[in-house]
């Protein structure tokens, strides 16, 4: 796996996935817009690190917990 540099994401607008957990716990935030890839946090850590996947790899982890 090659590292490459990290994206900006100071002006991502993250929302909320509609299986997050309702009572602010198990909460997973997404940002859309970044091309190619999908960066994801913790919302209870917004100030945190994020993790950000090449939607391809993204689309395989969606389908692996799906199945």
């Amino acid at each position: 796996m090659q590292c490459t540099s990290r994206p900006d994401l100071s002006a991502a607008v993250w929302r909320k996935s509609s299986y997050s957990n309702k009572e602010g716990g198990d909460c997973v935030e997404v940002a859309d817009g970044s091309a190619g890839l999908v960066p994801v946090r913790d919302s209870k850590a917004p100030q945190g690190p994020a993790l950000v996947f090449r939607g391809g790899a993204w689309t395989a982890l969606i389908r692996a917990l799906k199945g």
